[in-house]
């Protein structure tokens, strides 16, 4: 059984924490340290539930809701995104109270039905539009591609909470629920790795929706995210953050990505990782192999640095398939602000070196030189030419 947290005198946590979660999006996303799938009780004159669980949950959340409150009480649910770990509960819930208004976006509307295939009581609601619940008043703000079409966030007055669905959000499992009472490096860690994977292709959108929130200049007592921890320790801190690393975010970091077939590749890397550290001690430079490293943690690496080497062994006429899966993904995170390299060992062919170079142009990246390509295994010469190449290419930036 989940209990539920009481936030203020009006508003109680009723989500659930998941210690289990290893992968989110089916396989796309790593999740280590778990999640939580975060849903909020309002109790005013009108009482108010906002989000529900992840689906594999629904038959527990209702149950535990039932602990909490008589379903009948509930006036209105808001939706604020249609995701099935935020509305997975409905169908469930809806059994038991079927006419309750259920207020989302316009695309809201047409999404959840396209998930659950029912005729509810929707009420659809925009940017401005406003609940009056008794003392306190909802205000809507949507917030499409952040990161679906669907997404709103809801203000409440006088407790001044925004319930930003995954805005702010990580995907990090803590009984404490509170951001002052978690880890801070754990926390932060998550929640780059949350934006990195997931909200980076939408950064431009991410500082309008923002720039636009403040412009309203709401008094801000608490950040009720969907996932991970509620910001209440000053939390406009992240809203500062996601300001930065929506702005083309990079530090002093460079990061090389490599696929090996017989060691060849990896020591190439390992030579440029040596030749960069020699000629610039100050830069962080990290060196993964793409068919080993989390591809998610890695995408996290790319977003922080200012520059990447991309090495792959050539097979097939084409570069190895860790490193392709690892490009296909990086394409859809459309980094900007960063440079790029390639480089590589081959047999006979050779081709990877250019196929590389190809595909991190179409990924965005600023293309520094035509790479490094060796045939076959490195000699002391040409690990020594590869240290000369990291030298060089640590001074083109």
């Amino acid at each position: 059984m989940q209990a539920s947290k009481r936030l203020t005198e009006k508003v109680t946590w009723v989500g659930k924490v998941d210690w289990e979660l290893e992968k989110f999006h089916g396989d796309e996303l790593s999740t280590y340290r778990g999640s939580s799938y975060n849903s909020y009780l309002i109790r005013d004159e009108k009482v108010v539930l906002i989000d529900t669980v992840w689906l594999p949950y629904d038959t527990e959340f209702v149950r535990n809701l039932k602990d909490e409150i008589d379903l009948k009480e509930i006036d209105y649910i808001i939706i604020q995104h249609a995701e099935i770990d935020h509305s997975g509960a409905l169908r469930e819930l809806m059994r038991e109270i079927p006419g309750t208004p259920i207020y989302c976006t316009n695309n809201g509307r047409k999404i959840i039905q396209g998930h659950f295939h029912e005729d509810w009581n929707f009420v659809t609601v925009k940017t401005g539009d406003t609940l009056d619940i008794g003392e306190s008043t909802l205000t809507f703000v949507e917030a499409p591609m952040l990161h679906w079409p669907d997404t709103m966030f809801t203000y409440m007055s006088g407790e001044n909470i925004l319930f930003s669905n995954d805005a702010f959000g990580q995907h990090y499992a803590t009984e404490t629920l509170y951001n002052d009472r978690a880890d801070t490096c754990e926390l932060y860690e998550e929640a780059m790795k949350y934006y990195a994977n997931i909200l980076t292709p939408f950064s431009a959108l991410v500082t309008k929706k923002i720039n636009e929130v403040l412009a309203m200049e709401l008094p801000l007592n608490m950040i009720c995210t969907s996932h991970g921890v509620i910001w209440r320790d000053n939390p406009a801190q992240i809203v500062e953050t996601y300001l930065k690393w929506a702005n083309n975010y990079q530090e002093n970091q460079i990061t090389i990505v490599y696929d090996t077939m017989w060691q060849s590749t990896r020591l190439m890397a390992e030579a440029i990782a040596a030749g960069i550290q020699a000629e610039d001690p100050d830069v962080v430079v990290k060196v993964y192999n793409v068919a080993k490293k989390d591809k998610n943690d890695i995408v996290t690496e790319i977003f922080k640095s200012k520059a990447i080497l991309a090495g792959s062994a050539t097979v097939n006429n084409r570069y190895l398939s860790g490193m392709a899966g690892l490009l296909e993904m990086v394409k859809g995170m459309k980094f900007k602000n960063k440079k790029a390299a390639a480089f590589g060992s081959y047999g006979w062919s050779g081709e990877g070196n250019k196929l590389l170079t190809e595909d991190l142009t179409v990924a965005g990246f600023e293309i520094v030189n035509e790479g490094f390509r060796t045939q076959w295994v490195p000699d002391e010469e040409v690990l020594a030419a590869c240290q000369e190449y990291g030298k060089e290419f640590v001074r083109s930036l």
